[in-house]
């Protein structure tokens, strides 16, 4: 077993929506244990330049995409394959939420969150598996959410596209195991992001007195289990769903 700091020596990973909250923790965590990263954002480049400039080791990369539109992430996917040469690994993370109670909720709204999440990491793993495939070796790694499993009161459109990429995710990899690509997700439950700064004391109190280890998670709680499902320590895991949510859903 690789030491800490180790375990992704040389590998090449990207990561989609990777400049702020979970997305720029699971960034982080990659490039110190030794992955050349790539990550994209979609606004404020400003901020993916100061999360770029942070990560310790060199020839990382970050790419403005828009996951929802096959030209944008065929345009990214080339650049990364050239700069690096291969992709070993891949976080499907970017995602969008536009909540609303479902006899509100407008079509282009359910439409908006489907196509990003779900259509998205359908176009981004479509993406990587080529180069994968050729190299006969790739790990995907999907972050989906507590929601695709509790289900959630105004957040229809966000729980169908969590679950959706779920299924999707069992189905890839029982497609691609014999070419020895592994597909697994992760699904964070309420985490301490900038999203959630916004919340007072005794609402973050409220929340987390659902939690059974009475706290809400961080960005470091789940992308420390994607560094494992990224490394051979999960060598013989696929097609799982890898719960982070301090026991809230079991």
């Amino acid at each position: 077993m690789k030491a800490v700091g180790e375990r992704l020596k040389d590998k090449r990973v990207l990561v989609t929506g990777g400049s702020r909250g979970i997305g720029r923790a699971i960034v982080e965590a990659l490039a110190q244990e030794g992955s050349k990263v790539a990550f994209t954002y979609a606004s404020r480049p400003e901020s993916a330049e100061e999360v770029l400039n942070s990560l310790p080791g060199q020839g990382h990369m970050c790419l403005q995409m828009d996951i929802s539109q096959p030209e944008s992430v065929e345009q990214v996917f080339a650049q990364v394959l050239e700069s690096f040469g291969g992709l070993d690994g891949l976080v499907n993370n970017a995602g969008v939420t536009k909540d609303q109670l479902l006899l509100r909720m407008k079509d282009e709204d359910f439409d908006w969150v489907v196509n990003t999440n779900l259509k998205g990491t359908f176009l981004c793993s479509k993406a990587a598996i080529k180069p994968m495939m050729k190299a006969r070796s790739g790990s995907i790694v999907n972050i989906t959410s507590v929601i695709a499993h509790s289900g959630n009161p105004g957040q229809v459109n966000y729980a169908a596209s969590k679950a959706g990429i779920e299924g999707m995710t069992r189905s890839m990899a029982l497609e691609l195991a014999s070419r020895s690509l592994r597909l697994n997700c992760v699904a964070p439950g309420f985490i301490a992001t900038d999203m959630t700064d916004s919340l007072t004391e005794e609402q973050k109190n409220k929340i987390a007195e659902r939690i059974p280890l009475s706290r809400l998670g961080t960005g470091q709680d789940v992308a420390q289990a994607v560094v494992y499902l990224l490394s051979e320590e999960s060598s013989y895991l696929t097609g799982q769903v890898l719960h982070v949510n301090g026991g809230l859903y079991m």
